[in-house]
């Protein structure tokens, strides 16, 4: 496995442009839905990208991941995307952002 690296500009640019994806299904973006679990980046530069979905049985379980990983390549010079599912821990309403809940009328 490669060297992880510390790249402030880089993470807010992957952050950012995570904030652009949103859930079909929710009118919120997947960063403050609370879907993404892990953020890491490695020489190359590399950016891994551990998520979830809001229940296994998520319509856009094929398509949202790769959509998450088109949108991470636009950023310049990432040379590689890596996404993973994961379940474990299932996504609970609580991961959201404040902002989040504020746009779904939670508060």
């Amino acid at each position: 496995m490669a060297e992880k690296i510390f790249d402030p500009d880089l993470m807010s640019q992957v952050i950012e442009s995570l904030k652009r994806v949103f859930d079909p299904e929710m009118p919120v973006n997947i960063y403050d839905l609370g879907l993404i679990y892990d953020i890491s980046l490695e020489e190359g530069p590399v950016v891994r990208i551990l998520m979830t979905l809001t229940n296994p049985n998520c319509p856009v379980a094929d398509s949202l991941p790769n959509q998450v990983k088109r949108t991470l390549e636009q950023i310049k010079n990432v040379h590689k995307v890596d996404v993973q599912i994961t379940f474990d821990p299932p996504w609970d309403p609580d991961r959201m952002s404040d902002e989040a809940r504020l746009d779904m009328g939670l508060f």
